[in-house]
C-alpha cells in the first residue's frame, strides 16, 4: 500500500501515467525540466534560560514543475499535489518553451550508491526524552564553571523524501535524514560577558550523534571558547600573516572562493574566476574539491535535486582552475557535463548550482612548523558571519576565536578581529598548507539568492600572507 512517504505520486492520489502526461505537456518544446515532489517533516527544540523555550514541528508537501529552454526557465509550485494543480502549473511553465527544439538534455546516470540511511531522526528519541536530555545538557553546562551565566541548547531534525520525474522516463527517489545539535554558553566575570558555541550534525539518526561523550565535548568546547574570549584583548588593525586552523575555518574559503566557482556565475561572467579555466588562480599546492559523496555528511546527497548523482569535482588542482560546480542547465549551456550540484531549498524553489562539501585538501607541512614560521600574525580558529561580493571576490569575516602569533608562538586571545580581503587574491597568498585536513563538525548552512541549503566545509591548517585585519585596538 502506497502513502505519502513511500510513493509521493501515488500518495497524492495520482497515477504515474497522469503525472507523466502532464509533465510531457509542460515540457513540449523544452530543452530540459522535471517534476520535483517533496514530503518533509521537521522538528526543532530550543532549551534556553533553564527551560524549554521553543518547540516546533512542521510537515509540508508539494511539487515544483520546471521547464527549461535555453537560458530561460519557467517554474511553478504548489502545496497541493493534484491533477488540477499540476495542469495549472503546466500551463504556466510551458510558455517558456515556445520556439525550442524539444530535444531533451541527456538523462542523468543511474547509481545504486546510498550515502545515508532512510530512518526518520524525528521518531527517536521520543519528544519527552529529547526534552529531558536537553535539560541534562543544560545542567551539565551550568555546573561546569561558576562563570557560566547563560546556556542555550538546540536540537533540530528533519526527514525529507523527494521524487524527481523527468519526461525522458527517468524517475529518482531519495530519502534524506538530517540532524543538527548546538550549544551556546555565555560566561561572565564582573561586568564583562563573552560567548562561545559548538555544534555538530549530519545525515543520520539523533542517537548516532548525540552520545554522552559528544554532547559533553560540545559543552566543554563552547565553555572553553567563552572563557578564552573573557581573557581576549582588542584585536590589532593592519596587515598580518594569518594562520587559519583546520576544519570549520574552511567556511572562509567556501564563501570567498566557493561561490565564485559555481557554474551560473561563470557562464554569465559575473564571477572573478570567469574565463580563467586552465589558468593559475592559486599558489602551488592548493587543491580544492567539492565532494557530495562523503557518507553521512551534512552537505552530502545521494542525488542532487535534479536527479543527478553527486560527485567529487576538482575545482582547483595544484593552483590551476580545473572545474566549476554545475547544475544541468548551466552545464548544457557551457558545453560540459553536470556535476550533481543542482540544489534547491524546497519544492517552492528553483534549482541552481550550489556547493555540497567544499574542501581544501591537505598539504605536507606540520601545523606546528607553520605557526613557528610566523613572527607577527593572527591565528584564526573559528569564524562567525561574513559578507562576500561574488563579482569582485571581496570579503569580510568576523573571528569568534582568534589569537596573536608572536615569534612563532600562540599569544593572547583577541576579540573583534575582522578578516578583510579578496578571495582570488587570498588564494595566491597561500604560503603553507598543513597535513591535518579536517572536516567541519556538521553545522553549515549556505545562502544564495534567498535559498538556504545544508553544506559542509573543510581544510587543513593554512598560512596566508599579508591579509588585512580590521581590529578594535587603538
Amino acid at each position: 500500500m502506497s502513502d505519502a512517504t513511500t510513493d509521493l505520486i501515488a500518495g497524492a492520489g495520482l497515477s504515474e501515467e497522469q503525472a507523466r502526461s502532464v509533465l510531457a505537456r509542460a515540457l513540449k518544446g523544452a530543452d530540459d525540466g522535471e517534476l520535483f515532489l517533496e514530503y518533509r517533516q521537521s522538528e526543532s527544540l530550543v532549551f534556553d534560560n533553564g527551560r524549554l523555550k521553543g518547540a516546533n514541528y512542521d510537515t509540508s508537501r508539494g511539487f515544483g514543475l520546471r521547464a527549461v529552454a535555453g537560458e530561460a526557465a519557467g517554474y511553478a509550485h504548489s502545496g497541493e499535489v493534484s491533477v488540477a494543480a499540476l495542469e495549472r502549473a503546466a500551463d504556466a511553465v510551458s510558455a517558456v518553451a515556445s520556439g525550442h527544439s524539444g530535444t531533451y538534455a541527456e538523462a542523468p546516470p543511474r547509481t545504486n550508491a546510498r550515502l545515508y540511511g532512510d530512518g526518520n531522526p524525528i521518531a527517536s528519541p521520543v519528544f519527552a526524552d529529547k526534552v529531558t536530555l536537553l535539560q541534562q545538557i543544560d545542567a551539565y553546562a551550568r555546573a561546569r564553571d561558576p562563570k557560566v551565566r547563560q546556556v542555550s541548547v538546540s536540537l533540530a531534525s528533519s526527514w525529507q523524501v523527494v521524487e524527481i520525474l523527468r519526461a525522458d522516463g527517468h524517475r529518482v527517489r531519495d530519502v534524506r535524514p538530517l540532524v543538527r545539535f548546538g550549544v551556546s554558553v555565555v560566561a561572565g566575570d564582573g561586568s564583562r560577558q563573552e560567548s562561545g558555541s559548538h555544534g555538530f550534525g549530519g545525515r543520520d539518526m539523533v542517537e548516532a550523534f548525540l552520545t554522552e561523550d559528544s554532547w559533553k565535548h560540545a559543552v566543554d568546547e563552547a565553555l572553553r571558547q567563552a572563557l578564552v574570549n573573557l581573557e581576549a584583548v582588542p584585536a590589532p588593525a593592519g596587515s598580518f600573516d594569518v594562520v587559519l586552523g583546520p576544519g570549520w575555518p574552511g567556511i572562509l574559503l567556501h564563501e570567498a572562493v566557493g561561490h565564485g566557482l559555481e557554474g551560473d556565475f561563470n557562464r554569465k561572467k559575473t564571477s572573478a574566476f570567469a574565463g580563467l579555466m586552465g589558468q593559475r588562480v592559486a599558489s602551488k599546492g592548493v587543491t580544492i574539491v567539492d565532494d557530495g559523496t562523503i557518507g553521512g555528511r551534512r552537505g552530502s546527497l545521494t542525488v542532487d535535486d535534479e536527479g543527478t548523482p553527486t560527485g567529487r569535482t576538482v575545482l582547483i588542482e595544484d593552483g590551476i582552475l580545473t572545474g566549476y560546480m554545475q547544475d544541468r542547465q548551466n552545464a548544457r549551456l557551457m558545453g560540459v557535463a553536470p556535476t550533481g550540484n543542482g540544489r534547491r531549498q524546497s519544492f517552492a524553489h528553483i534549482p541552481m548550482p550550489r556547493m555540497t562539501n567544499t574542501v581544501m585538501l591537505a598539504g605536507d607541512r606540520d601545523p606546528g612548523e607553520i605557526l613557528e614560521g610566523v613572527k607577527d600574525g593572527i591565528y584564526a580558529v573559528s569564524f562567525g558571519g561574513g559578507q562576500v561580493d561574488i563579482t569582485s571576490g571581496k570579503f569580510v569575516f568576523s573571528c569568534t576565536e582568534a589569537y596573536r602569533i608572536e615569534n612563532g608562538r600562540i599569544g593572547a586571545p583577541i576579540k573583534g578581529a575582522m578578516l578583510i580581503g579578496n578571495g582570488p587574491d587570498a588564494l595566491t597568498r597561500v604560503e603553507a598548507i598543513g597535513n591535518d585536513m579536517a572536516l567541519d563538525p556538521g553545522i553549515g548552512t549556505c545562502g544564495k539568492q534567498g535559498q538556504g541549503v545544508p553544506v559542509g566545509v573543510g581544510q587543513p591548517t593554512l598560512r596566508i600572507n599579508k591579509m588585512t585585519i580590521g581590529g578594535t585596538a587603538v
